[in-house]
């Protein structure tokens, strides 16, 4: 009985000793998203974004804009609010640097929110530490689907919708 609980012990240990992989992007990288479907003012979203992967999969943004922004007949009258995400079912290949994970995304103003998910899918370079491995994004996308859910602010902005969307990043 004493072997099986030093054995399990042992195994609740070795999780802690596996290699974490730290996600960066390349410096200066943009992600550009188009999306395509809807109707009226709840359809043509396009915008720019930059974010940062955290070690528990959700991201941090410190720039967002929509490239489309009209404040009088938009359903996001936006100002200044910053989306949230998170990478889950995070994959690196280390043979090939192929990077897969599961994106999703939501930003939300005027009581009116638009939600994105689908496959992430880059590549990286790979920086090896003792212990830790950081990988850095050199390009990437992500296809997939949209919803937007009006709150009905401005007037008009009341449907719920759906389309299809790209965001591929690029770097300066």
């Amino acid at each position: 009985m004493k072997a099986v609980a030093i054995l399990m012990a042992a195994l609740l240990l070795l999780p802690s000793c596996s290699n974490q992989t730290t996600v960066k992007e390349a410096p200066g990288a943009i992600w550009q998203a188009q999306l395509l479907g809807g109707k009226g003012q709840e359809s043509g979203f396009s915008f720019n974004t930059q974010f940062g992967f955290n070690g528990n999969g959700s991201l941090t943004f410190g720039n967002f804009q929509f490239i489309n922004f009209d404040s009088g007949s938009s359903c996001f009258p936006f100002s200044g609010e910053l989306p949230t995400g998170s990478l889950t079912n995070f994959n690196f290949d280390q043979t090939t640097l192929a990077v897969t994970a599961t994106f999703a995304f939501t930003v939300e103003s005027g009581g009116n929110s638009l939600t994105l998910t689908g496959p992430l899918v880059a590549v990286a370079s790979e920086t090896g530490q003792t212990g830790n491995n950081t990988i850095t994004l050199t390009s990437g996308s992500v296809t997939g689907d949209w919803m937007f859910t009006g709150g009905g602010t401005p007037a008009g902005c009341s449907d719920t919708l759906t389309g299809s969307f790209t965001m591929t990043m690029s770097t300066t």
